[in-house]
């Protein structure tokens, strides 16, 4: 019997070497209705799914964004599978080959379907929106298509909602090199381990991620030990701009944590340690003819003072340069992303401005924390000021009380006029809607919210 058993195995395995030799061979074209199916057969499947292409006008709501956010009954609901649909949105021009956007909604992705959209991928030169829900991914399709979605140069938007990955890989996707701008991961049932994945995806004291505007982690179950780990992400982060916590677990010691970091923060010893370190190698770095005794000493803690003093003029004379570059926009964060519209804007024939707006953007995107911003030393500790580009933090229908309340008010005055959050949501946490802080708060971000501002 085990003979016959090898025999069958052995009499398969080239039978599927055909198959793969086959799609590798593929040649995608971009047209989403022929390479699917086409792809499909040569994996000799039975039931294809079908292709149904929309254009923008009659794309579905629900779909564009999941469900809506408030909507916890259903996005806690066990998985269903509908009957497979791959949709396809195509840009304005009704292009065939100018797929837009890709959704599959609701049926489960097999092995088989998900080697035939790594295959097509690389050939969707417009895509710009991926998303999945309740599709039944797994680990090792995530890191599948986190290896082919980097050859998709134009897609910036990312949904991953519904499916559970054990081995938490969402991470992934917030790789320091990674294009994306937009990443929803709503309703994975994600815990403090993906939580504390995606906080030093966010940033380290070595790295960041320099591209992600907005990040939804609402209806997971993160907690007190996972909103820290996101907080000590936020740290050394200055490019996202939108942050949703909303419907996890969050307490207290969470929110604490979270509040800190928008507020003036002291550097951990390894933080100060580190930021010697870069001090010492970007002084290196310099011309040979620096005299030598400009060199900051790692041990001696006068020096070590000497040399904050001369990083603080250095950054008071840059942030003088950019208020000066930025007057009629204070709020407007200094982000590659501004700067490459800006780039663009004038005459064409304009390269000399071009270059400079280039060099910018590289030498903004090079700039860390740790040495970019003013520190200030007292009390035997460093400081840093807190976090002044998130825009907007959604902490909605956590296990917050008016305990952390004061912190949150606090680190937000620290923050300065016309500087910091525009929108702090707190409601269906455990205090009442009536209370002193939370109503103080409230009063502080309708101040700041630049639309509420204009409108009143």
């Amino acid at each position: 019997m085990s003979r016959e058993r090898h025999k069958e195995k052995t009499d398969k395995a080239p039978a599927e070497d055909e198959v793969s030799k086959n799609t590798d061979e593929y040649q995608c074209s971009g047209h989403v209705e022929t390479d699917f199916p086409g792809l499909c057969a040569l994996l000799d499947m039975k039931d294809i799914p079908t292709v149904i292409t929309r254009q923008p006008a009659s794309s579905i709501t629900e779909a564009e964004g999941g469900l809506a956010e408030d909507s916890q009954s259903k996005l806690n609901a066990a998985p269903f599978w509908s009957k497979p649909c791959l949709q396809v949105e195509l840009m304005e021009n009704e292009d065939p080959l100018s797929a837009n956007k890709l959704k599959v909604l609701g049926w489960k992705v097999d092995e088989k379907i998900a080697k035939v959209l790594q295959k097509m991928f690389p050939s969707l030169s417009k895509l710009q929106s991926l998303q999945f829900w309740q599709a039944g991914l797994t680990d090792r399709m995530v890191v599948s298509l986190v290896d082919t979605v980097s050859l998709c140069s134009n897609l910036r938007a990312v949904t991953l909602e519904g499916n559970h990955l054990p081995e938490h890989s969402y991470h992934l996707l917030l790789s320091e090199d990674s294009t994306l701008t937009h990443l929803s991961l709503r309703n994975n049932r994600m815990g403090n381990q993906g939580a504390q994945l995606i906080g030093s995806a966010l940033s380290t004291t070595r790295s960041a991620n320099k591209n992600l505007l907005s990040l939804n982690l609402a209806f997971n179950s993160i907690g007190d030990a996972g909103a820290t780990h996101i907080a000590q992400g936020l740290r050394f982060n200055r490019s996202l701009l939108i942050l949703s916590l909303c419907n996890n677990h969050i307490g207290d010691s969470g929110a604490a944590h979270l509040a800190a970091i928008l507020g003036e923060f002291a550097l951990t010893h390894e933080e100060v340690v580190e930021r010697r370190k870069m001090l010492l190698e970007r002084t290196q770095s310099v011309d040979s003819e620096e005299p030598a005794d400009q060199l900051p000493s790692v041990a001696s803690s006068s020096s070590l003072n000497k040399e904050e003093s001369k990083g603080k003029k250095k950054e008071i004379s840059k942030k003088e340069e950019k208020l000066a570059a930025n007057k009629e926009n204070p709020k407007s964060p200094k982000k590659s992303s501004d700067i490459k519209i800006q780039s663009k804007v004038g005459k064409q024939g304009d390269q000399e401005k071009a270059l400079t707006a280039q060099e910018q953007e590289e030498s903004v995107e090079m700039v860390n924390p740790l040495l970019d911003q003013p520190v200030q030393y007292r009390d035997g500790e460093l400081f840093l000021p807190g976090n002044k580009v998130l825009d907007s933090l959604n902490l909605a229908g956590n296990r917050i009380t008016k305990k952390s309340l004061p912190l949150f008010l606090t680190s937000l005055e620290m923050q300065g006029e016309g500087e910091g959050l525009l929108r702090l949501s707190l409601q269906r946490n455990r205090f009442p809607p009536d209370c002193e802080y939370f109503v103080k708060i409230t009063e502080l971000m309708t101040l700041r919210d630049a639309l509420k501002k204009k409108s009143s």
